[in-house]
């Protein structure tokens, strides 16, 4: 299988290769019941040690850079409650944090959660977390710019390997809230 964007060796649609994802990731995409069909979740293997975003388009694509998104966990704070999201940006904006991200939690305080946070409560590698399989009382907040990109490349749950959805599957996630500028 081709992928449809990016130059990868090895494409396939995610339910044929469970076994590459995570745990929490292969079993939503296992569960997937949205309009795009779960066959449209294609895994491509990627090499972790050019994970940098500069040193991945230069391999993979350049055609990557604008397709191509992140997944951040963010802690909320407001008392002394603290409530975890996760918010999905194009790869090339910023989350803002300080701003969007803190009025839609209601929050005082917004910042990005400590690495060890993200990733046992994630349970997911650090560099690959996704918005697929996340705990599904987490708040994701997806910027409206994604939405409409026809393949967006973003990480599998594990630092090999990334996935790619259709950007309207983003905002038909469990906990999905679709917002303009949440990337700066």
């Amino acid at each position: 299988m081709r992928a449809p964007l990016g130059h990868f060796d090895d494409a396939r649609p995610a339910p044929d290769c469970l076994e590459l994802l995570t745990r929490p990731v292969a079993d939503a995409v296992r569960a997937w019941r949205g309009t795009v069909p779960a066959e449209q979740i294609i895994y491509v293997d990627t090499d972790p040690a050019i994970a940098d975003t500069a040193a991945f388009v230069e391999h993979y694509g350049r055609d990557l850079l604008d397709r191509s998104a992140n997944c951040v966990v963010v802690a909320g704070k407001r008392g002394g409650e603290s409530t975890l999201a996760a918010c999905v940006v194009p790869s090339a904006g910023r989350v803002d944090v300080n701003g969007a991200v803190r009025r839609q939690l209601g929050a005082r305080k917004a910042s990005f959660a400590p690495m060890d946070t993200a990733v046992e409560q994630s349970a997911m590698e650090y560099g690959g977390i996704t918005p697929l399989g996340l705990p599904a009382n987490w708040p994701l907040l997806v910027d409206s710019a994604l939405v409409d990109i026809p393949h967006v490349l973003i990480g599998s749950g594990r630092r090999r390997g990334k996935i790619i959805v259709p950007g309207k599957l983003f905002a038909e996630l469990p906990g999905a809230v679709v917002l303009d500028g949440l990337a700066i």
